[in-house]
């Protein structure tokens, strides 16, 4: 099912609680936000109920964070949606889907943070009590995410010939270096740990220009830590990468900042595809999408390693 084969609609959510988790069936419905694998509808103020409706995968990274989410939110000092209750494909609905606590804010796609500080404090504490060591059946990344940066050089230079052809690029060759020193950086040697490992601006929340709360742990795994610290380089405002480095721990050492600088141009210029109108995204794209991405180019192309 995708999209263009199933409508959602508020009547539809009450139909699936009162024939699943009939005690929330009578709680307000309104629709949240159309995110990219699923619909988020508000359950009353505290509740929302998450439905896949435009990839197949989505099914199966509902299932896991139903599955693992719990587990690590009690540690995480940022709110995070914690899953409460699972649905499972029905007449009504084809495929599953989860109830999990609401998280207020606005996606800093449309909201960024503003607040350098709090921000970069907030998103190192944050990644510091997510990267703890994973246990061995912890669910690997998609799309090569958390593993070495070779297994994705051949998507990276796809995205960027596409990005540059159509004209989102201005200087596709110091891309291309970025991506390539952090090719040739040393690999991770540690435990592999979990990660989000889809921290993009719309999965990340603000308040008052506050970096306040993460959502979208779809694609939650194991591995090398660089692939979540990419994120400071699309979340904060300028000048606040170094005080996020001196606060996250253990101290990210140089190998780790030159992979996670690879792993950022490559998020960047993914955001700008779906950005751009027709790309990659649905009908129209995402235009705010595009300008985080501009910004985490220039600043990973303008400063060194």
């Amino acid at each position: 099912m995708t999209h263009t084969e199933i409508e959602i609609s508020a009547e539809l959510v009450r139909e699936l609680l009162r024939e699943q988790h009939p005690d929330l069936a009578g709680r307000p419905v309104r629709l949240g936000a159309r995110g990219w694998d699923n619909q988020v509808w508000r359950l009353g103020d505290d509740l929302a109920v998450r439905l896949p409706w435009a990839t197949g995968p989505a099914d199966e990274l509902l299932r896991k964070e139903y599955a693992w989410l719990p587990v690590l939110a009690p540690g995480l000092p940022l709110p995070v949606p914690v899953p409460q209750r699972l649905g499972e494909p029905s007449a009504l609905y084809p495929r599953p889907w989860i109830v999990t606590t609401w998280v207020p804010g606005e996606p800093a796609d449309r909201a960024p943070a503003r607040r350098g500080e709090q921000a970069a404090d907030a998103l190192a504490a944050f990644l510091t009590a997510l990267h703890r060591p994973a246990p061995a059946e912890a669910p690997s990344g998609r799309f090569g995410r958390g593993g070495p940066l070779a297994g994705c050089a051949e998507g990276f230079t796809r995205s960027l010939d596409e990005a540059a052809g159509r004209g989102l690029v201005p200087d596709p060759e110091a891309v291309r270096a970025v991506w390539a020193d952090a090719a040739a950086a040393p690999g991770w040697d540690g435990p592999a740990v979990w990660l989000h490992s889809d921290l993009h601006p719309a999965n990340v929340l603000t308040a008052d220009g506050a970096l306040r709360g993460v959502v979208d742990f779809g694609d939650l795994c194991a591995g090398d830590p660089a692939a979540d610290l990419a994120a400071a380089w699309i979340l904060l405002p300028d000048g606040a990468l170094d005080r996020f480095h001196a606060a996250y721990r253990p101290a990210p050492d140089a190998a780790s900042l030159r992979r996670a600088r690879g792993w950022a141009a490559g998020q960047a210029l993914g955001c700008l595809l779906v950005g751009d109108a027709g790309v990659h995204g649905r009908p129209g794209g995402k235009a705010t999408w595009g300008p985080p991405a501009r910004a985490a180019l220039r600043r990973l192309t303008t400063t060194a390693p």
